[in-house]
């Protein structure tokens, strides 16, 4: 619970919710911005808005929160032990809260001749099949992710592009089928606004469960690492704080004579 008293948490969490305002509303925009949405050039549009958003978005609070921006994608790295579960849940709800907002925006500004907000839909699929899709186009996305923020692989100037790209790469596949959420969070704020639910748990059960699949399939099978998994959920909770003794009680006393000298 101490992670919760820093500033730098909190600056994480807000940096997620601003993040998801940014995704929602760059991505919302593209989808209800061109009645054409039965051509081929709007899927192509709105891949690319999704899957350029997110990279630049990495870029601009990856250093700060990592910029999840998905909660399977926080699923996955909990799973992973990567962060902590409160850091987890609050990023969730930051997330969603952001959704909510970006989705409400779009819906403040768009055209009066457009009705839609881009709810995903199943598009002549059934639930089951929706799922499926759901699920293998997030497994890709999570464990790009996984990949490429490895701490034993030399990638990490090139991670916001490549996961910019399997973001990209879920929409032109998925669109077609299932509008292609791949994220929880962005079904959740136009449904929220506009109130319909129709299928809804498609697009949470697909992406949440891709997100465990994806962790345990990288971390046990794909790359497993050498430390046992006592020394592998540690990252799950955050590090204890040193023992108060004389000599740490001591040598703070001394910094902070320092620190007003």
């Amino acid at each position: 619970m101490l992670e919760i008293k820093e500033w730098a948490f909190w600056r994480a969490v807000l940096a997620e919710a601003l993040g998801m305002i940014v995704f929602i509303f760059i991505g919302l925009s593209a989808v209800i911005g061109d009645k054409n949405n039965t051509y081929p050039d709007q899927e192509i549009k709105v891949a690319f808005a999704f899957g350029l958003s997110i990279a630049t978005l990495a870029q601009c609070i990856g250093h700060i929160s990592g910029a999840h921006l998905n909660p399977a994608v926080t699923l996955g790295l909990l799973s992973s032990c990567q962060i902590s579960l409160l850091r987890a849940f609050f990023y969730i709800i930051a997330q969603l809260l952001g959704a909510v907002a970006g989705s409400a925006i779009v819906y403040g500004t768009r055209p009066e001749t457009t009705d839609s907000l881009g709810i995903n839909k199943l598009n002549g699929i059934s639930p089951g099949q929706g799922f499926v899709m759901e699920f293998l186009l997030t497994l890709q996305l999570v464990l790009c992710v996984l990949a490429v923020t490895d701490k034993r692989r030399e990638v990490s100037g090139y991670a916001p592009l490549a996961i910019g790209l399997s973001v990209g790469l879920g929409h032109l596949a998925g669109i077609r089928y299932t509008g292609c959420s791949i994220n929880p969070a962005r079904s959740f704020g136009p449904a929220i606004i506009l109130g319909s639910f129709d299928n809804h748990w498609v697009y949470w059960a697909g992406p949440m469960s891709a997100g465990v699949t994806a962790a345990l399939l990288y971390n046990y099978l794909l790359a497993p690492r050498d430390e046992p998994f006592s020394e592998k959920s540690r990252g799950c909770t955050p590090p204890p704080p040193p023992p108060a003794t004389k000599a740490n009680f001591l040598f703070c006393c001394s910094c902070r004579l320092l620190l007003l000298q």
